[in-house]
């Protein structure tokens, strides 16, 4: 899986406010994890994001497969919900008949619950991509990296009316084993991609198409952004990718668990 990082002065500017807030509810929240005795890599949290909800543990490795067999192919969505191209990406996906994973950011799911909701009725699955976004967590302490998985796992989970995601997407791939065993932990399989799209950096619809086509042997879990500036071509490459995968005998489903 390629380390995807890419421009994001966007999340500065567009929810610095909400940032502060967020942070000092963090900073205040009882969502923590402590991490065992030495030499124990399971962490252990410490509260769960719906109040007597029974939470299983899931595995650490990061999955890219599709529950779909050797034909699935699982549609990521990721840095939302975003009020102008969360809808349009959700009435392609209604149109075409598939269900995708939306990899939500906990400032994005804060900001618009309705959506949030929006996702979950059209029947399509969360994922916790973080609290902020921050593309550098893997160089940042045990105790950062939990309160920015945590803390968006109760963000989404009350933005959603009580759905919980179920996997964990990092920020840019910046896994750690500590991350991915406390996602785990809380039932968030650790969610990676095998064909970037690179659609964040606005190539034009034609060349992220041409990326869905040339990478996709690679494996079939796929990337796309529905926030962080003008989605445009996300939309229209959704629009070609969607209707040309079914006609190749491709079959859309969710990554395994």
């Amino acid at each position: 899986m390629a380390r995807h990082g890419g421009e994001r002065s966007w999340y500065g500017k567009a929810v610095g406010a909400a940032l502060g807030v967020t942070m000092l509810a963090v900073g205040a929240s009882v969502w923590t994890a402590q991490a065992g005795a030495v030499g124990d890599p399971s962490p252990r949290a410490t509260a769960s994001a719906k109040p007597d909800a029974a939470v299983e543990r899931v595995s650490a490795e990061i999955a890219h497969a599709s529950d779909k067999g050797p034909r699935g192919v699982n549609i990521t969505i990721d840095d939302g919900p975003d009020p102008q191209w969360t809808p349009q990406v959700l009435d392609l996906l209604r149109e075409y008949g598939v269900k995708a994973t939306f990899c939500v950011t906990g400032i994005q799911a804060q900001a618009h619950p309705d959506l949030v909701k929006d996702v979950v009725a059209a029947g399509h699955l969360l994922c916790d991509h973080s609290v902020s976004h921050d593309t550098t967590m893997d160089k940042k302490s045990e105790e950062y990296q939990s309160r920015e998985i945590l803390e968006a796992e109760r963000m989404i989970t009350e933005a959603s009316g009580g759905v919980r995601p179920l996997y964990y997407r990092a920020p840019g791939g910046a896994f750690t084993p500590y991350s991915r065993e406390l996602a785990a932990s809380r039932g968030m399989r650790p969610l990676g991609w095998n064909v970037d799209t690179k659609d964040f950096e606005r190539p034009g619809a034609d060349a992220i198409v041409e990326t869905v086509e040339r990478e996709l042997p690679n494996g079939p879990t796929l990337l796309f952004h529905d926030a962080g500036g003008d989605r445009s071509q996300t939309v229209e490459a959704l629009r070609r990718v969607l209707p040309r995968l079914a006609e190749q005998g491709y079959e859309f489903g969710f990554p395994v668990r």
